[in-house]
């Protein structure tokens, strides 16, 4: 697919990690002129593919007049409006779009496009497996993979998995998905929606814009804020609910055998749902979406199946980091928000000793209060101020310790945790106070548990 924008020459890509970097590249190579600034330091190895594509670019800063007299901006999706380079951008009307935006000008590839508050990278990643275990060319891309307008550039595919951030939707706008999932929506990042759920609600729902008769909408029919959206908007692409025990209406669920059942316009597939890789009721419609997507996709049953039972899962999310002295310890960091943190509490079925903390985004912790009470012996409260945490659970009958490093925390876990109990780091947080992600914070986790002598 040819550039369908001519008029844009200059394009300046603000942010060079994966996404940038690969939009860049993707621009270069497009005839586009192309300006990259990022106002941190940029990994060494995003400077020498840079560089090796003779792309300008800077670093620890940015430079106005040059960002400034660019005909579209691409941003990564960290980068708030709030901050002065995307204020001045804002106020000279230049077009900002986000990487995927850009990338889908120029392919024609088939779209699996996921997003949701809980389940989306572990659905985009076992989507991704049933595509590549059943031999189709597909790429991974979005918050996951790599970048995907780098692989449209240099590798593309026929089809793309594509895990989508809210952030990301916000800046597309022609792009279109040809199966999009929304697995749930909870409050999330609320400190960039200006504190408002319906800003939220709105940036996921982006996902569907675009769409056509011909395309697949699959969601979770029992999440009250999705079903509550749908009722306001007019779409007319084909909807394929999901539910853990709803027959009547949804295209999967469960039936009174205990079957995981997909039904499709086209394909009909059953499998006993204990043969699923991925155990607890999170993973279950996880595993519906992915199914559903790929029956969509017209895949063999038979490859479905074995894809569905074979998925290894996914790095910190409800990831065993070791027992030690008969404590078992869970690496949940991928958990930075609280209904993502309730999925983990609600699959626990030994006392629990809780870490929580990091950089609050407008949290509300009366979600998991009923299944603090019912599980948690202990909250180890981790991160540079922890007040919110403190205040809000200390009435009730448990430890709370207050800690402001890893090391910290593991060794208060350490005390308060006996044989027979778990420890689980389910923060509700994001990390950047102490950690420079949650797959730092998790990999820390589990060396600390590793470190950790009998």
């Amino acid at each position: 697919m040819e550039n369908n924008n001519i008029s844009v020459r200059r394009i300046a890509v603000l942010g060079a990690g994966e996404s940038g970097t690969g939009a860049a590249i993707l621009a270069k190579d497009k005839g586009f002129d192309v300006f990259v600034s990022d106002f941190g330091k940029i990994p060494d190895k995003y400077k020498e593919m840079l560089n090796r594509e003779g792309i300008e670019w800077e670093e620890d800063k940015h430079t106005f007049e040059r960002i400034l007299a660019a005909d579209e901006i691409i941003k990564s999706p960290g980068i708030a409006d709030s901050t002065p380079i995307m204020q001045k951008i804002l106020s000279k009307k230049i077009p900002v779009i986000s990487e995927i935006e850009f990338a889908g000008r120029f392919t024609d590839a088939k779209m699996i496009c996921i997003t949701g508050s809980n389940g989306k990278t572990t659905t985009t990643l076992l989507t991704y497996h049933i595509l590549k275990r059943a031999g189709l060319d597909v790429g991974l891309a979005g918050n996951v993979g790599n970048s995907l307008a780098l692989q449209v550039a240099r590798k593309p595919h026929e089809y793309y998995v594509i895990e989508l951030s809210s952030f990301q939707l916000d800046n597309m706008y022609d792009f279109k998905a040809n199966i999009a999932v929304i697995m749930n929506i909870t409050p999330d990042h609320l400190d960039r929606y200006d504190y408002k759920m319906e800003n939220y609600i709105n940036a996921k729902f982006r996902i569907l814009q675009n769409m056509t008769p011909t395309d697949a909408f699959i969601y979770w029919k029992d999440d009250p804020v999705v079903s509550s959206q749908l009722k306001k908007i007019a779409t007319e692409v084909a909807m394929f609910p999901f539910s853990a025990n709803d027959e009547e209406s949804c295209a999967a669920y469960v039936n009174a055998e205990n079957e995981l059942i997909i039904n499709t316009p086209s394909s009909k597939l059953s499998m006993p749902r204990a043969d699923l890789a991925l155990n607890g009721i999170h993973n279950l419609y996880n595993s519906m979406a992915a199914g559903l997507s790929a029956c969509l996709l017209n895949i063999r049953k038979d490859d479905i199946r074995a894809a569905l039972s074979d998925f290894a899962g996914v790095e910190h999310r409800l990831e065993p980091a070791g027992t030690v002295n008969g404590v078992e310890w869970i690496n949940d960091s991928k958990a930075t928000n609280v209904n993502s943190c309730w999925y983990a509490l609600d699959s626990m079925t030994k006392p629990t000793v809780l870490i929580l903390g990091g950089k609050d985004k407008g949290n509300d912790y009366n979600e998991i209060l009923p299944l603090v009470k019912k599980k948690v012996k202990a909250i180890v409260a981790m991160g540079k101020d922890n007040s919110k945490i403190v205040e809000f659970f200390k009435d009730l009958n448990i430890q709370i310790c207050d800690t402001h490093s890893l090391s910290e925390a593991v060794d208060a876990c350490r005390e308060l945790s006996r044989p027979g109990d778990v420890v689980l780091l389910s923060p509700c947080c994001a990390s950047f106070d102490l950690f420079s992600s949650y797959e730092d914070r998790g990999r820390q986790f589990k060396n600390a548990v590793a470190g950790i002598s009998e």
